[in-house]
Formats: structure tokens, C-alpha cells, sequence
């Protein structure tokens, strides 16, 4: 992966990756797994962050959006499985 890209949340935390920065001296199964590896916990972090918003929404009424926005937390958790059975699938 040669991007990097930073994100400014309002969950009080910021984000600043250089996917090009995995070590050169990896093969390519272990820069794989590294980078599902580290997918996984970023995603875990949105997630989190989609549900808590999510319930803040519902708090205020906005009932159709908070499911919605949980609806992608979900989303985003189904992804890491794939992202986990495909570091599986490497490391075996």
C-alpha cells in the first residue's frame, strides 16, 4: 500500500497512517497480515465510536438515524470477519 491518510474524529482522537511504512524486510503474507491486523482494530475503534453516536441520536429522537448509524457499526464489524478469516487463510 503506498497511501496515507489521516482522519479528525470528534471522538477526541486522531489517526495517521503510512501503510508504505510495514517494514520492506516482510513477505508479502506477513505485510498482508499485518495490515488485516491492523484493519481490524481500526474499524473496532469506528464501530465503537458509530454505536455511541449511534445512541446519542436515539436519545434525541433521531430513532431512524441511530438505527442507521448502527446498522453501519454492524456493517463495519461484519467486515473485520472477512478481513479476520483472510489473515485465517494467510497464516495457515
Amino acid at each position: 500500500m503506498t497511501h496515507s491518510h489521516s482522519h479528525d474524529h470528534s471522538h477526541d482522537h486522531h489517526h495517521h497512517h503510512h501503510h508504505n511504512e510495514i517494514s520492506s524486510n516482510l513477505s508479502l503474507d506477513e505485510k498482508l497480515i499485518k495490515l488485516l491486523e491492523h484493519w481490524v482494530v481500526h474499524n473496532n475503534d469506528h464501530a465503537k465510536t458509530y454505536s455511541d453516536w449511534s445512541q446519542k441520536a436515539k436519545e434525541k429522537d433521531y430513532v431512524k438515524a441511530g438505527d442507521l448509524i448502527k446498522e453501519a457499526a454492524e456493517m463495519t464489524l461484519a467486515i473485520n470477519s472477512k478481513f479476520e478469516q483472510a489473515a485465517d487463510l494467510l497464516k495457515n
